[in-house]
């Protein structure tokens, strides 16, 4: 019951804090001072008190799209262990839910930006549904051999891996793995070198595009399901490059979060030393990372 409570509390409060250390890591390369690290929590509570303004064109899918959304990592948060933990929900074959409760997601953000009836939202799900057809099958492959590796198809069990560790075989395939789901870590949480969250150009916007017509409140879930977005799936990446094993159960929960902390870091340095791609040579980032994963399968299975 404890570890229950300790993942939930860690999966609700911890993620804008990932934000956060994000953009403090991108200020300090462009030597400003930067806003605090603790900037997206006033964010959130300050959109929270805000009005909504709702298109008239709009129907329930547009109210709908943050919520599900929300609902849907939230969801995959829980299937997830954080470090050690076990996570609260837990059975075989979850890694299959696990994948497609991004795809849903994604279905209904796309949903929510289709239904206002703007071209301009239109192209922007358009991007983001072209480039999700790329990384699903990176993470699938991912998570094949992270099953090979671990002899299981529960998510807890193949990302706490064997009692004695990975065996020596199967480093050179975890490695693969981890530079293909760290782009997809990128182009899932719309950050550079695939997307800018900061960005207002016609020509460049992905994810923005979609939520240009969100105000208030369902802003606010937008934001806070993005960077819940991004604590999930770099916990998925922390297990495969950073094995958690604490000297003493009780450093578990600290261990954890100065590992997602120096992650986010990670993300910011990318972001301040790496310019955006163009549009055209995104896809190829993304073939590259489905290359990436699929040879640490091909690698396993040989």
């Amino acid at each position: 019951m404890i570890d229950t409570l300790v993942h939930i509390t860690l999966l609700l409060v911890l993620p804008p804090l990932l934000l956060g250390v994000i953009n403090k890591t991108k200020a300090w390369f462009a030597g400003r001072a930067g806003p605090p690290v603790l900037q997206t929590y006033y964010d959130l509570a300050k959109l929270l008190r805000k009005g909504l303004v709702i298109s008239e064109t709009t129907t329930w899918i547009f109210l709908a799209g943050p919520v599900v959304t929300l609902a849907a990592v939230l969801l995959a948060g829980l299937l997830i262990p954080l470090g050690r933990f076990d996570a609260p929900i837990a059975f075989t074959g979850d890694l299959i839910l696990f994948a497609y409760l991004f795809g849903l997601a994604r279905f209904f953000t796309t949903a929510a930006a289709l239904d206002t009836g703007s071209a301009f939202e239109g192209m922007g799900a358009a991007r983001e549904v072209t480039f999700a057809c790329l990384s699903e099958p990176a993470m699938f492959f991912g998570l094949l051999v992270l099953a090979k590796a671990s002899g299981s198809l529960n998510l807890t069990a193949m990302l706490h891996g064997p009692a004695g560790g990975f065996a020596m075989s199967a480093f050179a395939p975890l490695v693969c793995v981890s530079i293909g789901l760290f782009v997809v870590l990128l182009a899932e949480t719309c950050r550079i070198p695939v997307d800018d969250p900061n960005t207002h150009l016609e020509l460049t916007m992905i994810h923005e595009v979609m939520v240009l017509d969100h105000s208030g409140p369902l802003l606010g879930v937008i934001l806070y399901a993005a960077s819940l977005k991004l604590f999930v799936l770099g916990t998925l990446l922390l297990h495969v490059i950073a094995p958690f094993r604490a000297p003493a159960p009780w450093l578990n929960g600290p261990l954890f979060v100065l590992e997602m902390l120096a992650l986010a870091g990670v993300i910011g340095v990318v972001e301040s030393t790496r310019a955006r791609l163009p549009m055209r040579h995104v896809p190829l980032l993304l073939v590259a990372a489905i290359l990436f994963c699929g040879f640490g399968f091909i690698l396993m299975v040989r």
